[in-house]
């Protein structure tokens, strides 16, 4: 297994806005030292991204001996030619002046002081203060066994700690999970008929489902792509489909990436009957408690695959409060949206994005080859003092300065694109894990736990990304390329024996990056299992509160006053009012859809077990084809379901609103269009 050890004197860095940076919590000793021959210092007639290469490669004997065990990060150094000259490229605009070299720090932080903040992460302060708190309560009474276990490990340390310090009494675990004396066991192999993760046993066959496109996505290769295609699951918790593996079993030493594409498995996810729900598609509310439980989940599939689930705590480095680079993502976005309110992702970075859709995508060689240096400063200021003013000429710009700038604008974020606090952790997976498909779900886990302003722009860069390979018959950059190009640019780190570090990573990294590319259809799509998670604590959440109101004394009085009376719930938020004659009691099996953007405001629908989302959105239109406004007719609508056991949420055409209907009977049905 591998060793993890402590960084020691080693000032822990991530890769943010102002800085070079290194992966935080990366100390294991995976590379023997370089012989003296072949330092840096010694060749520095050779650029230094070929230095590292020549190094590395088979023409420099003797090159550094690899021991990983366990380990699949290894890369032909030939292929990795690209990170290094982009790294060189980095630290060069750094030691040029454009952008400050600061250091991330992280602190050490004892065990339990650890744990206490695991559990205010995952909404369960709760357990901490004492306090009977209800949204702890709901989120409690939702959790898998998987997910059950991995809170109780971690409040059980909690609470040792705090004994071993002699602090106040803390609750015993066993009043919160309504356990017996014994400890809660459970084995990890779920019952049948739960899909597993894709980990084979000896002597059993792998189950792989052979699908169709139709009612699926499909994350796969248009090119040389593998024959056998998997199926993957998103009805039933990832930690609980762990299938343990054989403590005699080990991974096959030494075993490294391909860089080829078609070494990559090609996916599906099948559709269920409610359709597929994108991050952008829940209240900001609901999506915080996605964020809680993908949290804890992360923390079971570790527990259940055996991997130690590290978290860095990072000293957070104040950014700038005006301008456009080296300014936080989220205050970016607050004074963008007064000038263009609801936008998700910081206008200069849009139009970095757009100005290289529209021109660069063909360019050989884009985001590899750097710009000028001193154009880019120039550029760099230039958009500073002009770019709200609109005064300044983008038809200046070259497609190779304007990718400078946006990798530019990525490192010197304050807080890293892709926060740090797990990211190390999924190293360590990627490290251990040879599995592609346990990988993409724990990544997937980490995307959901990110920040909305660091989601939906890291969405949009990928998008770009996604472009760029597409056109590589003509700009040259297939996945592997891109992806290293763009893994130091998010994560690189820098201190001592800092070339050792990098090649530690340096493939690794690269991984990811082609992970979160190719795959990204699936990374920010949110389980189902998570959605319905939601839908059940939002419905603890009522209850709890219906009870309180029961024995509330003011609120008893009230309601003999008004027995006659009938009064309507508080309408949750974006929900619409509409007049009484609309609001009589509808039949089993009939919804009311209110369009208030359309001529025909409302319509009783009766739904059988074949009706979709999409049915109801065409019937509408049929209906509003001459009365509604050119501006309403030329927008995309969607249907929405508010309120009830979920906060909003944007439907898939594809949904079955039978199945939607009967999961949540209180909810409103209102067309109007997507949030984008």
């Amino acid at each position: 297994t591998m060793e993890m050890k402590d960084s020691g004197s080693v000032v822990l860095t991530a890769y943010h806005p102002h800085s070079p940076a290194r992966l935080p919590g990366m100390e294991q000793s995976f590379v023997q030292d370089i012989p003296p021959s072949h330092s840096p210092a010694s060749r520095k007639s050779l650029p230094r991204c070929r230095r590292i290469n020549r190094m590395l490669s088979n023409e420099s004997s003797p090159p550094p001996a690899f021991s990983r065990s366990n380990s699949q990060a290894s890369m032909d150094s030939t292929s990795m030619e690209d990170f290094w000259c982009e790294v060189e490229n980095i630290k060069e605009s750094s030691e040029g002046g454009s952008e400050e070299a600061t250091l991330l720090e992280f602190k050490p932080a004892d065990e339990g002081e650890l744990e206490a903040e695991w559990l205010q992460d995952v909404g369960l302060s709760t357990l901490i203060s004492g306090a009977e708190e209800e949204d702890g309560q709901a989120l409690l009474s939702t959790l898998t066994r998987t997910q059950a276990a991995a809170v109780q490990k971690r409040y059980n340390t909690y609470t040792q700690t705090l004994r071993k310090k002699n602090k106040h009494t803390v609750r015993d675990v066993r009043d919160i999970f309504g356990t017996s004396d014994s400890p809660l066991t459970f084995e990890t192999v779920p019952v049948s008929p739960v899909p597993s993760n894709g980990i084979q046993l000896p002597g059993q066959k792998p189950v792989w489902k052979s699908v169709t496109s139709n009612n699926c996505l499909d994350c796969g290769l248009d090119k040389g792509s593998p024959s056998i295609t998997e199926e993957l699951s998103y009805e039933v918790s990832f930690s609980e489909s762990v299938t343990v593996l054989p403590k005699t079993q080990e991974w096959p030493k030494n075993q490294r990436f391909k860089k080829e594409d078609s070494a990559l498995p090609k996916f599906i996810v099948r559709k269920s009957r409610f359709g597929l729900t994108e991050v952008g598609d829940l209240s900001p509310e609901d999506m915080k408690k996605i964020r809680y439980l993908s949290l804890i989940e992360l923390t079971a599939f570790y527990d259940a695959l055996g991997v130690e689930l590290k978290r860095n705590r990072a000293e957070r480095v104040r950014g700038r409060e005006n301008g456009l680079f080296g300014v936080p993502l989220t205050t970016l976005l607050e004074n963008d949206q007064k000038k263009v309110p609801g936008i998700k992702v910081p206008l200069i970075f849009q139009k970095l994005l757009l100005k290289l859709e529209e021109t660069g995508l063909e360019t050989e060689g884009i985001l590899r080859v750097p710009g000028s240096a001193s154009r880019v400063k120039n550029l760099h200021q230039e958009l500073e003092a002009k770019f709200y003013e609109d005064t300044f000429d983008w038809d200046q710009v070259r497609n190779n300065d304007a990718a400078g700038l946006l990798k530019m604008f990525i490192r010197e974020l304050p807080s890293p694109l892709f926060t740090v606090e797990y990211l190390p952790a999924f190293i360590t997976l990627v490290e251990k894990i040879s599995k592609i498909k346990l990988q993409l779900q724990a990544l997937h886990l980490l995307i959901m736990l990110l920040p909305e302003a660091n989601r939906d722009t890291a969405k949009a860069f990928f998008q770009f990304l996604k472009k760029v390979v597409a056109n590589e018959g003509k700009n040259k950059m297939n996945l592997w390329n891109v992806s290293m190009i763009v893994a130091p640019n998010l994560f690189i780190y820098k201190g001592k024996r800092a070339n050792q570090q990098e090649m530690q990573a340096a493939a690794t990294t690269a991984h990811i990056v082609r992970l979160l590319i190719r795959y990204q259809d699936i990374l920010w799509t949110v389980p189902s299992f998570l959605i319905s998670q939601v839908r059940k604590m939002n419905e603890a959440a009522m209850n709890n509160s219906k009870r309180q109101l029961m024995f509330d004394k003011g609120v008893r009085k009230l309601l003999r006053r008004k027995t006659m009376e009938r009064e309507r719930p508080e309408r949750p938020e974006g929900a619409v009012t509409f007049p009484p004659y609309l609001q009589s009691d509808i039949p089993e099996g009939v919804i009311r859809v209110y369009a208030p953007l359309h001529s025909k405001v409302s319509m009783a629908i009766q739904l059988n077990s074949q009706t979709k989302a999409k049915d109801i959105l065409a019937r509408f239109h049929c209906e509003n084809s001459r009365g509604s406004s050119q501006n309403v007719r030329g927008q995309i609508q969607s249907l929405h379901e508010i309120g009830g056991n979920i906060g909003q949420h944007c439907l898939d055409p594809d949904a079955y609103m039978l199945d939607v209907y009967r999961a949540n009977p209180q909810a409103e049905w209102v067309i109007k269009p997507k949030a984008t």
